[in-house]
């Protein structure tokens, strides 16, 4: 009589393969759920994109040259390009942030508090990663939709003779850049689900938005700090600034911006640095 023992290293691969395809379909249910609820209420995602860039456009790039206020940006130089143009990339890369961060942090918060719905998700047979990075994607692909409807509203809201020059000069480094900024607002929303309680949700803008706005650099290019080089190197804390500055370098190349290697290497590195901390974070705060 033969006995057969099994290999420790056959069952566990099984095993493995079992509990990644139960992970995938998870990730895939719960992506294609907040899909349908996105198209919902596209309306309302639309909206909340549209109502930021269209008042600072309107100020600025109809109002202002209205009245005669508005001049070009570096105007005293020759050749300095419009306000306008140094605009829109700024614009997009502010709407992508707060949109990425608020479509994964203010879900988040009101699951672990008033509805209660991670606590059923946490004990599905699924790793809590594949919940996490299932709404960093599904945040990803809001603040996509939102900086695409961005562009629109920047190119048609001017005054006479202020219209931007904004082309895609180089379309794989604008699809590489802007897919990396919106997985990257994404990341850092569910790093502040995190680390915020919903009791003090109303202190986002005040903590975090305006001075992601105000230091940025969405009114003007990175390297014109150089006048202020103490605050040039402090904006460097500032995602949205290698956001801003990946898109002047695809959508307005003639305005000053950063090396390629640089805002790429930053924007990827804080996907993963700050991915890994959000990962960290949601694990604990799920777990208790």
């Amino acid at each position: 009589m033969t006995t057969t023992i099994a290999s420790p290293t056959a069952t566990a691969t099984p095993a493995r393969s079992g509990r990644l395809s139960t992970g995938l379909h998870t990730f895939a249910a719960l992506l294609s759920r907040d899909l349908r609820v996105t198209r919902r209420q596209l309306g309302s995602l639309v909206l909340r994109a549209v109502m930021q860039p269209l008042a600072f456009t309107f100020g600025f790039a109809y109002v202002l040259p209205k009245i005669g206020l508005a001049g070009g940006f570096g105007s005293d130089q020759p050749g300095a390009p419009k306000f306008t143009t140094v605009l829109v990339p700024g614009l997009v890369a502010i709407t992508i942030a707060v949109q990425g961060i608020t479509a994964v942090m203010i879900p988040l918060l009101m699951e672990l508090t008033y509805t209660k719905q991670m606590e059923d998700r946490a004990l599905a047979p699924v790793p809590l990663w594949v919940i996490a990075a299932q709404k960093i994607v599904s945040a990803a692909i809001q603040a996509m939709l939102a900086g695409l409807v961005v562009f629109p509203v920047v190119l048609l809201v001017h005054a006479g003779g202020q219209a931007p020059d904004v082309h895609v000069h180089d379309w794989p480094l604008f699809v590489t850049t802007f897919g990396l900024a919106c997985l990257l607002a994404a990341c850092t929303g569910l790093l502040l689900g995190t680390l915020f309680d919903v009791q003090k949700v109303q202190h986002l803008f005040a903590a975090v938005i305006t001075p992601l706005t105000v230091l940025g650099c969405v009114y003007f290019p990175w390297s014109a700090l150089k006048a202020v080089p103490w605050l040039q190197y402090l904006t460097l804390l500032n995602p949205v600034v290698y956001m801003g500055e990946g898109l002047r370098a695809s959508l307005t190349p003639e305005v000053g911006h950063m090396p390629v290697w640089a805002f790429l290497l930053a924007e990827a590195g804080g996907v993963v640095l700050l991915g890994g901390l959000a990962l960290r974070n949601f694990r604990r705060r799920v777990l208790g």
